[in-house]
């Protein structure tokens, strides 16, 4: 199938906010897993901008601040016009003596992360993000991985957010989560703009699709999808990959070598596939992608220009069907 183009501005939902097809997810630059200097998180964002990328996302929780920071850093030359912007609300960061590797993270010392999804929590964080950032907005809020605040998030956080957006300082709203139960549940009880589900529809789950992706379909509500890779093991399924943030079972890998055996036959790169799938469905709006480097965010940019033969895409499918 045709590979869309990279660059191409597409309307997130019924918002009247437009993304690229790629957007960089900035998790990785701020240290995810292992430290990132400033001059490598500053190389990758330049990197992604040279390549076309228009679309950031971000959060306080990255880092405990660090990529909000080194984002607006790097945003602050670019015409404001030219770039689209997500942000997230629930934790808060408040000082406090956290461990090195805190959550994952390999960033800012000094702050913990505490949840909060009460309307104060919302405008407390969103003031705190855009003074950490240096921007004059953002033009996406979401809550993010409200799962066990269920009752918290739709009566505090998604009606603040509902106000800001009424009053013009948000453009768009929505929910960013690693499953689908309560995204689908938020499409149908709230009138959100869009949802961000990581690693939910993917070669290896494609969960979004049963309920999820056609409900957004009919009601209008645009699409992000995060975590394309699960983690690692569909950028490279070695002995060492990881899958939903942990080590891969051994039924796992066996689906994803078995995927990049079949990709391999058609001399397509797994990854490729991976990043490519999202976008073959009709209510996918667009691809949120990691990086910690210049080099893994050209190679993203290269898999996401990458032609995919549809006869691999039905082998994969069959792939599919199979393990189900």
């Amino acid at each position: 199938m045709p590979a869309p183009r990279l660059t191409e501005p597409v309307p997130l939902g019924r918002s009247g906010v437009v993304v690229t097809r790629l957007g960089l997810g900035t998790a990785p630059l701020a240290g995810l897993y292992s430290a990132v200097t400033e001059d490598q998180a500053q190389a990758a964002l330049e990197a992604a901008w040279a390549t076309g990328v228009r679309y950031f996302d971000t959060a306080p929780h990255y880092g405990a601040g660090s990529a909000e920071r080194r984002l607006g850093a790097f945003l602050a030359s670019r015409p404001r016009a030219e770039f689209t912007v997500s942000t997230k609300v629930g934790r808060l960061l408040v000082p406090g003596d956290a461990p090195p590797g805190d959550d994952g993270f390999h960033g800012e010392r000094g702050f913990v992360r505490v949840r909060d999804y009460s309307a104060d929590g919302v405008y407390r964080s969103l003031a705190d993000s855009l003074e950490r950032s240096g921007l004059d907005s953002f033009d996406v809020v979401l809550v993010h991985d409200p799962d066990d605040h269920w009752e918290d998030a739709v009566t505090g956080a998604y009606p603040a957010l509902e106000r800001l957006r009424a009053e013009g300082a948000v453009r768009a709203i929505g929910v960013g989560m690693n499953q689908t139960a309560m995204l689908t549940r938020f499409v149908a009880e709230t009138d959100v703009d869009c949802v961000l589900v990581a690693g939910r529809y993917s070669l290896l789950d494609r969960g979004a699709a049963d309920e999820l992706l056609p409900l957004c379909a009919k009601r209008r509500v645009g699409v992000l999808v995060g975590g394309v890779f699960n983690s690692g093991i569909l950028a490279d399924p070695a002995d060492h990959a990881t899958y939903d943030y942990a080590p891969a079972p051994d039924a796992v890998r066996r689906r994803a070598l078995a995927l990049a055996e079949r990709c391999a036959a058609h001399g397509v790169a797994l990854p490729a596939a991976a990043l490519r799938f999202p976008l073959r469905h009709p209510a996918v709006t667009g691809v949120v992608v990691g990086a910690r480097n210049a080099r893994e965010v050209t190679d993203n940019a290269a898999h996401a220009a990458a032609g995919i033969p549809e006869a691999l895409w039905a082998e994969l499918d069959a792939l599919e069907e199979r393990a189900q």
